[in-house]
């Protein structure tokens, strides 16, 4: 990448960790006023891909003559205006951030969202070639964290988006058959493998299956709940969490349970419960074949770290969460108590 670098000038900046800090993001400003930069070019996983999203909005971030911080692009949910211009070369396929405006950096153990078309790259390169140095579990993390991203996105209620349906259903099909393969030693080194993953990532979270139709993201918001308390990769706390939504919210699900479980799984047979039980348990095995895990006591937390979890959401307004908005407070303490 240097080499082809070598007519321009450019400077680096390194250090960006998973679950992106604003701590080491907002050093950036300083070489970005210094060498008046005006390009920012993102190469890694979506966590340095979500990190140059808000280091562009940071770099014009004005505030006002009390608050100047851009940490309130995201506390305060403020309107980005202006941003850096910027690219990225993807390394780890698993979020989508490298085709969407979307991002998520932490502070104080509050990690939050933000969206605008204004970080949105202007174009992405994804080469599966660079994917073959990730390790295990950065390519479980990924493929979990795409199949959750289409979930979202699919497992609500039906609205007939017939296209949106079977764009999402071809993507999850494609993550369990090619996922696992990725994992075994006769085949984590194929290129077809790696480049299906790499591209059902993208398509998983570029804006093309959520387009008219409702999304969930209760499973998400929990997740970085989790992610900020205990410091659980992202992908992992997704993996924890949305076998319980299925179950606690199998009713309002109901419909679109049943079509996942004959489209996605090719499950035909047995009462409308007995498909769903087993939509469900496929689910899991197949986030276990992933390596990633599928209780909270997977990950040592019981039942006395749920009202933690449960004061951060009502701290953040989470009070209202899925795409009927009726997962209240006590539903999530019930998701959280499903999944112990």
């Amino acid at each position: 990448m240097s080499d082809a670098l070598t007519a321009h000038t450019w400077f680096e900046f390194s250090g960006i960790e998973p679950n992106p800090t604003y701590d080491t993001l907002i050093k950036a400003q300083a070489i970005i006023k210094s060498e008046n930069i005006d390009y920012l070019l993102a190469v890694g996983g979506g966590s340095v891909v979500d990190g140059a999203k808000f280091i562009a909005a940071a770099a014009f971030y004005e505030g006002d003559n009390e608050d100047n911080d851009p940490w309130n692009i995201l506390a305060k949910r403020q309107t980005i205006t202006k941003a850096l211009p910027l690219s990225a070369i993807l390394t780890l396929p698993a979020t989508g951030s490298e085709s969407n405006g979307n991002f998520v950096v932490t502070r104080h153990g509050n990690k939050l969202p933000c969206s605008s078309p204004l970080v949105r790259p202007l174009f992405a390169v994804l080469d599966p070639s660079v994917t073959l140095s990730l390790s295990d579990r950065q390519i479980g993390n990924g493929v979990v964290d795409a199949f959750v991203h289409t979930i979202e996105q699919y497992l609500t209620y039906s609205v007939n988006g017939k296209v949106q349906d079977r764009f999402s259903e071809g993507i999850l099909q494609t993550l369990i058959e090619e996922g696992p393969k990725a994992l075994l030693p006769a085949t984590k080194e194929n290129l077809d493998v790696r480049a299906n993953i790499m591209w059902s990532a993208t398509m998983a979270l570029n804006g093309l299956i959520g387009a008219g139709v409702p999304q969930d993201w209760s499973t998400h918001m929990i997740g970085h709940e989790l992610t900020g308390a205990f410091g659980i990769d992202h992908a992992r706390t997704l993996s924890i969490v949305l076998p319980a939504v299925m179950k606690v919210c199998r009713e309002q699900k109901h419909e679109k349970l049943l079509q996942y479980a004959t489209r996605v799984w090719q499950i035909n047979e047995g009462d409308d419960s007995n498909r769903i039980d087993q939509a469900i348990l496929l689910t899991e095995q197949f986030f276990e074949q992933m390596l990633v895990p599928t209780r909270l006591s997977d990950v040592n937390l019981g039942s006395d770290d749920i009202d933690l979890i449960i004061e951060r959401l009502q701290q953040r307004g989470m009070t209202a969460l899925g795409e009927k908005r009726n997962i209240t407070l006590a539903v999530s303490r019930e998701i959280l108590t499903q999944a112990l």
